[in-house]
């Protein structure tokens, strides 16, 4: 029995119960990665993994639990890009939220077609109620890349259906994976593992965690990671790319001597903690050196906006159209797990160049999130691909 290997994000409004449904799945709360669980919702990208099986299947999952607060689509963004599906949850109790909405086109926006709709909290509602929300849920997604996604009623307090959830995770086909390439490992998040006052010896080097995008990469290997490190010369600000070493691979809590596309990993690396502590190096890309495009502060996307702009009505309003990008628009782009921000500076057709404010690893063909400034709030109004 072969094991294969899924990341799967789970998306939703603020407490429709995300982290409930995930640690029913996982035996372990996700929010237990996090350092901001003071607040008590999702801030950064919480992981939590688990192996399910069958008598025909064993799959490692990765689940990255995207955060479903409005503030944090441009998390919510960079989760997507790591993902190869998702359960997109919906209480029965509240219906469709415009964050609801919102998920999902930004699952659009990532090119994420995989779909499990979960409709949590059904002890909460009449049959009647579950039934007139099923029927909201089949109207809301027609037309979308959710259209023929299952929707399974699902109570995780309970622990009801559960089972029907992980029977559908494992059947979703594997995307095909690409081993040969030149590693392209997206990090999502960067820290320092040492305890304060250990010793010396024991000190363990900055750790990386992300997904593999593709390639292979073991222990030993060296790699570069990219934009790096800013430097401040003459109020000149440059990024100068970091070189290090793998001493140490985890994939959940199983330590592994090479790692493949799938899965969340974490690398243990030769690099000095001041440089990988408190998520500094989070939305660099990592790949054997010399492989990586050059960074960049102008970049070329072909582009496409949402028919409407969702997230933003409320009873009285009605859903806004999106007007088209103009030229020296600021748009916020969200490019795997790199958030910046780029001025409009030419537009042809569908294809628009940028003049960034933080540079990226322009990797032709990944896709691109767009989001607007709205009402002091960044927006989504569309998606690309880098040309």
């Amino acid at each position: 029995m072969t094991e294969e290997m899924l990341n799967i994000g789970i998306v939703g409004h603020i407490d429709h119960g995300k982290t409930t449904l995930l640690s029913k799945l996982t035996g372990k709360f996700a929010d237990t990665h996090s350092e901001e669980l003071k607040r008590g919702i999702t801030i950064k990208l919480g992981y939590a993994d688990t192996i399910l099986e069958n008598k025909e299947k064993k799959r490692y999952i990765s689940f990255v639990d995207c955060p479903g607060h409005e503030m944090l689509m441009a998390t919510m963004l960079s989760g997507a890009a790591l993902i190869d599906a998702a359960i997109l949850l919906i209480a029965a109790n509240e219906g469709i939220k415009p964050q609801t909405k919102e998920h999902l086109i930004a699952l659009q926006a990532k090119n994420v077609k995989n779909i499990i709709i979960v409709q949590n909290k059904i002890d909460l509602v009449t049959q009647e109620q579950a039934l007139k929300n099923y029927k909201e849920i089949k109207e809301f997604t027609k037309g979308t890349i959710a259209e023929n996604a299952p929707v399974i009623p699902v109570s995780a307090q309970q622990e009801i259906n559960i089972d029907k959830i992980k029977d559908l995770l494992l059947e979703i086909k594997i995307p095909e994976r690409d081993t040969k390439s030149a590693p392209e490992f997206l990090i999502a998040r960067s820290f320092d593992i040492n305890k304060p006052g250990t010793k010396i010896e024991k000190l363990h080097g900055g750790v990386l965690a992300g997904i593999l995008k593709k390639g292979t990469i073991k222990i030993g290997d060296e790699i570069e990671i990219k934009p790096g490190v800013t430097e401040k010369h003459a109020n000149q600000i440059s990024y100068k790319p970091v070189k290090t070493k793998i001493t140490s691979i985890m994939r959940g809590t199983t330590p592994i001597k090479e790692a493949t596309p799938g899965g969340s990993l974490a690398f243990e690396t030769e690099l000095d903690n001041t440089l990988s502590k408190t998520d500094f190096l989070s939305g660099n890309i990592a790949s054997s050196p010399g492989s990586l495009p050059e960074i960049t502060e102008t970049i070329k996307i072909k582009h496409q906006l949402f028919k409407e702009l969702v997230g933003e009505e409320t009873a009285e309003k009605t859903i806004t159209q999106i007007p088209p990008i103009k030229m020296s628009e600021m748009i916020m782009l969200s490019i795997n797990t790199t958030i910046t921000v780029g001025q409009v500076s030419k537009i042809k057709g569908n294809e628009i160049e940028f003049k960034l404010k933080i540079p990226v690893v322009p990797i032709k063909g990944d896709s691109v999130g767009l989001a607007r400034n709205i009402h002091q709030h960044w927006r989504l109004i569309g998606f690309g691909e880098i040309i």
